[in-house]
């Protein structure tokens, strides 16, 4: 298996290992928020009350958006599919720009030093092995065309 390869199959499965991580942990810290949108159905995650503007919100009902914006409306479902993605590619052979690996190291990056302590700081190294397996794709792209122009 080529290096960049492995740099990338690491990189999109600690992403999806975040993501779901993330998810996994609120359903089980968050389940009876949970389970009133099983029983209510999902639209009742963050309910639009659009008649009357003026009502002031209910601690419950701040939690139940709190839970929401913290599970499936936070990064978590992005980042899953973004694994994905890269871990799809990687397979494929196609290289990932480094700039996305950038992206995410100082998102990520900026994300661990926001909201201390968390797991943020991992996807970094996703980052990072993304960036170094462009490096690596783009010099042994140039090898091979130097050996193949001798000039």
């Amino acid at each position: 298996m080529k290096p960049g390869k492995l740099m990338l199959r690491w990189a999109g499965g600690i992403m999806i290992v975040l993501g779901a991580g993330h998810l996994s942990l609120l359903t089980i810290l968050a389940r009876e928020d949970v389970a009133r949108w099983v029983d209510r159905g999902m639209w009742a995650a963050v309910p639009l009350e659009l008649s009357d503007r003026g009502a002031v919100q209910t601690p419950a009902s701040l939690q139940n958006e709190v839970t929401f914006w913290a599970g499936p409306g936070s990064f978590a479902v992005p980042l899953i599919l973004l694994g994905c993605l890269i871990w799809h590619l990687a397979g494929r052979g196609v290289a990932v720009p480094a700039a996305i690996g950038w992206g995410i190291a100082a998102w990520c990056g900026l994300g661990g030093v926001l909201l201390v302590p968390s797991p943020f700081f991992a996807g970094t190294i996703s980052g990072a092995l993304i960036v170094v397996a462009a490096r690596k794709g783009r010099r042994s792209e140039t090898a091979r065309e130097q050996e193949m122009d001798p000039a």
